[in-house]
């Protein structure tokens, strides 16, 4: 999932290891956790199979003027060394191939993970990438797990040897998964008007 999760940033454009990292916290909301000992292997397995490719990106120079004062040369030299700095690590960006585009659209839409829990959510913050009738068939997969997961919990509810704490354990989960659902129905809904309309894959590389 986080390779997926790497080739669906790319799609839009090149990006650093260090951003693709923040953004897949910040823009996924996923992997909060993840670090660059989990990122750079993954980009490195991505570029040997030829999906993304490294890049060479702009380093900015720092003005070398005089400041006419001391400190000023200090400060201005303390800056020049800082952005050599930052130039050094930041120069290599990453960029997705057509190679990549094309696993990127089979890896999105293979039914083979719809049942995974954390694939389904990467998917669904990679939607706009997805035919409307793949969204529509992940959110209708996703919601019979769902009701099926419900029905579990609703069974074990029924258990009178269930304590008080178990129970109340319990009731949260079912809580969770009705806000699921609505969660579900709304998106469904949404995908049945004729007023969203969504860029796909397809569309993309138009």
């Amino acid at each position: 999932m986080l390779e997926l999760a790497i080739l669906g940033l790319l799609m839009d454009h090149d990006l650093h290891g260090y951003d693709i990292r923040g953004q897949i916290r910040d823009r996924l909301g996923l992997f909060s956790n993840t670090s660059f000992g989990a990122i750079y292997p993954a980009l490195n397995r991505l570029e040997r199979e030829g999906l993304i490719e490294s890049v060479t990106a702009t380093v900015t120079k720092v003005s070398s003027v005089a400041t006419g004062s001391l400190s000023g040369e200090r400060a201005a030299m303390r800056a020049r060394r800082g952005a050599v700095a930052l130039g050094r690590r930041g120069r290599k960006a990453y960029r997705i191939t057509d190679l990549g585009r094309r696993e990127f659209a089979e890896r999105l839409s293979d039914p083979a993970t719809m049942d995974d829990t954390r694939n389904f959510t990467v998917r669904m913050a990679l939607a706009r990438f997805l035919t409307p009738s793949v969204r529509v068939g992940l959110l209708e997969y996703r919601r019979t797990s769902l009701q099926q997961r419900l029905r579990e919990i609703t069974s074990t509810l029924n258990d009178a040897s269930l304590d008080s704490y178990a129970r109340s354990v319990m009731e949260h989960a079912a809580r969770g998964v009705e806000l699921d659902l609505k969660w579900i129905s709304d998106l469904l809904a949404r995908e049945s008007s004729s007023d969203i309309t969504t860029p796909t894959l397809a569309q993309e590389a138009n």
